[in-house]
């Protein structure tokens, strides 16, 4: 095993978890150790609640985040997001559109294939994505959902050659995770700059990956069902020190799948939208009892 950690260590990685449980010292630009995530929010209307309810529960929201695509979004909608993510200094990250397990193929959905999950499959699926992120940018968006290794790859390098925005963020989905170190690095070298990992790693785990990337890590506190339905509020103030900077993410356990969303789904997703804010004025509430000099974001930078 001591070969196998100097091989790891020898590429700049951590050659085991981090048991010790560094505090990291990287931060966001801003100097902040977190900022507050509100996952599928579902269009102008879900915005709109949540910005309603982090009022009434004094909380700042950084970003909000969306799951069912930038193509299932009218024009007005998503130009209607932008508008409101830069009044209130939001970040609005969409979703990439065509994914894996909502194509035509049966593998996505089968017991034993669904690691294909929101790939894209095909080089037209690729270029529909491509287009989906391009007509994304025409509306005002600054910020993707990217689901597929290859895709990610290549707006990575559309930044470089000025086909994208040079400060575009580009944050891989939990459909995409990074379950370790090497994995990690490897997303941010294609182009990450914002890197969900898998909602059940342990502390040491995360601290591990902390030490091998300087990009923001984005973690679900509370994760849906479909993701294992993990609740981790005591946590928090650790997560904070140890993988800052971090994005606390808030999603719900109990509540019914959204994607993608629409009007016939409307009721529920208000409700959910409001509900994930309540929780994260409750994860709030933990870290100021027991880590009270954390450090938040004051806003999110939104151009």
């Amino acid at each position: 095993m001591s070969r196998a950690r100097e091989l790891l260590e020898r590429t700049g990685l951590p050659g085991r978890d981090a048991y010790d449980l560094p505090t990291s010292r990287k931060r966001f630009a801003d100097g902040g150790q977190y900022r507050i995530e509100i996952p599928s929010t579902e269009g102008p209307r879900a915005m709109d609640a949540v910005l309603e309810a982090a009022a009434v529960h004094s909380v700042v929201i950084h970003r909000i985040s969306q799951g069912s695509g930038i193509m299932l979004q009218t024009d007005d909608e998503i130009r209607e997001m932008v508008s409101l993510g830069r009044r209130h200094g939001v970040e609005v990250c969409l979703f990439v559109g065509p994914r894996a397990n909502w194509d035509v193929g049966v593998q996505a959905a089968s017991s034993a294939g669904r690691v294909v999950g929101s790939s894209l499959r095909g080089a037209d699926q690729l270029a529909f994505g491509i287009d989906d992120v391009l007509h994304g940018v025409t509306l005002g968006i600054n910020s993707i959902l990217v689901a597929d290794l290859g895709q990610l790859m290549l707006f990575g390098r559309m930044k470089k050659t000025g086909d994208l925005p040079p400060d575009f963020v580009l944050k891989t989905s939990v459909t995409l995770a990074a379950p370790n170190p090497a994995t990690a690095r490897l997303l941010e070298d294609l182009g990450a700059t914002s890197l969900n990992l898998p909602v059940d790693l342990s502390l040491p785990q995360i601290a591990a990956i902390r030490q091998a990337v300087d990009v923001a890590i984005d973690y679900y506190i509370e994760s849906p069902d479909d993701f294992g339905g993990g609740v981790r509020y005591y946590e928090i103030p650790e997560m904070v020190r140890v993988a800052a900077p971090i994005y606390l993410k808030y999603g719900l356990r109990n509540s019914p799948p959204l994607y993608p969303a629409g009007q016939h789904l409307e009721p529920a997703i208000l409700a959910l939208s409001r509900e994930r804010v309540r929780r994260a004025a409750i994860g709030q509430g933990i870290l100021r009892r027991y880590a009270p000099d954390a450090v938040r974001s004051p806003i999110a930078v939104v151009k």
